[in-house]
């Protein structure tokens, strides 16, 4: 994705302006992750990119299973986030 953005909301207004175009289902669900897991916006947007690269379509029991990881080991930054995917076999 290579664009770093301060909030969820302008991530997916710029995937949409990159050609993902998510339905509302979609959407609704990337936000219930983000209230199930109370995450930050930057780690909430490292999950969707992540989901989107190693899956190549949003996959939404990918994306919360991910976001449940990312809490679980409590990382909180970009290189943390990789160095976990590396970790666990993830090409990314």
């Amino acid at each position: 994705m290579l664009k770093t953005t301060n909030s969820l909301e302008d991530f997916l207004i710029f995937l949409e302006d990159k050609g993902f175009k998510f339905q509302e289902d979609v959407i609704a669900f990337i936000y219930f992750g983000k209230r199930y897991t109370e995450l930050p916006d930057h780690l909430i947007i490292i999950a969707i990119e992540f989901t989107l690269k190693s899956q190549i379509k949003f996959d939404g029991s990918f994306y919360l299973s991910l976001l449940e990881a990312i809490k679980e080991k409590k990382i909180n930054s970009r290189k943390e986030a990789y160095h976990f995917v590396k970790e666990i076999g993830l090409a990314i």
